[in-house]
């Protein structure tokens, strides 16, 4: 019998050893995907936005008033999640992440105004904040034995509700609305990071035992996505606060 459960326990060892290594490849494999996805953000949103004859394309150079593309590159991002989140069983592990570089281009001619609305320095202040705000509430949701699987309803439900005041406030312009936005926004998201965090964990270990190698790249996807948007709802919030307009 010592035998037995000498044998069976480092067999459970040895499962147990192998998840870990695949957990930290697979994280690592969330946080790369994010990581290029957050570049190509920013390249091209600066590409646009130091530039007046592309910036003009979609806004004002001077007001920044969005014209028709303008609108367009405004809610394509939200419309590209949505699609992704239908589409993304149907799609190949390649093909999802070809859809989350895209998505990362597009978000990046939304947020291109910024270049000219905010200093080159103010705006790198920002994301520096952010970058270690961003690490600091992703670890903690990684190694917290506290469940905040609960935090989901109310986090979304939140969301939902910044969306709606978002788009309101474009046409009433009020900015005691806007702070109230931002404050809350900052307050969700960080919570938002934790929780994806913990949900990428969790559900790696939950379908570790199939190792299924597509679901678990697409997986990898879907989480970089989550905390790519996080990040940059995050940063966005942040900026209305620290940054610094031209």
């Amino acid at each position: 019998m010592a035998d037995y459960n000498t044998i069976r326990a480092g067999q459970v060892g040895v499962r147990t050893t192998q998840i870990d290594a695949g957990l930290r490849t697979h994280m690592n494999k969330v946080y790369g995907t994010m990581s290029v996805g957050m570049l190509m953000t920013a390249l091209v949103a600066w590409a646009f936005g130091s530039n007046d004859a592309l910036l003009s394309i979609f806004r004002d150079p001077i007001t920044l008033s969005p014209n028709l593309l303008g609108w367009a590159a405004m809610f394509a991002p939200l419309i590209m999640v949505f699609a992704f989140g239908a589409a993304v069983n149907r799609l190949s592990a390649a093909g999802a992440q070809l859809f989350f570089y895209a998505f990362a281009a597009v978000m990046g001619l939304s947020l291109s105004w910024i270049f000219k609305a905010f200093t080159g320095v103010s705006i790198a202040q920002t994301f520096l904040i952010t970058a270690i705000s961003f690490a600091g509430l992703s670890l903690w949701g990684y190694t917290t034995k506290k469940d905040i699987s609960g935090w989901g309803s109310f986090l979304i439900m939140g969301v939902i509700g910044l969306l709606v005041a978002s788009i309101v406030n474009i046409f009433l312009g009020s900015p005691a609305i806007m702070f109230a936005i931002s404050i809350l926004g900052v307050l969700i998201f960080a919570g938002l990071t934790a929780y994806d965090t913990q949900k990428i964990k969790t559900d790696y270990i939950q379908h570790a035992q199939s190792m299924d190698s597509e679901w678990l790249a697409k997986s990898a996807i879907m989480g970089a996505l989550n905390l790519y948007l996080d990040f940059i709802n995050l940063f966005m919030f942040l900026l209305q606060f620290l940054g610094n307009r031209e």
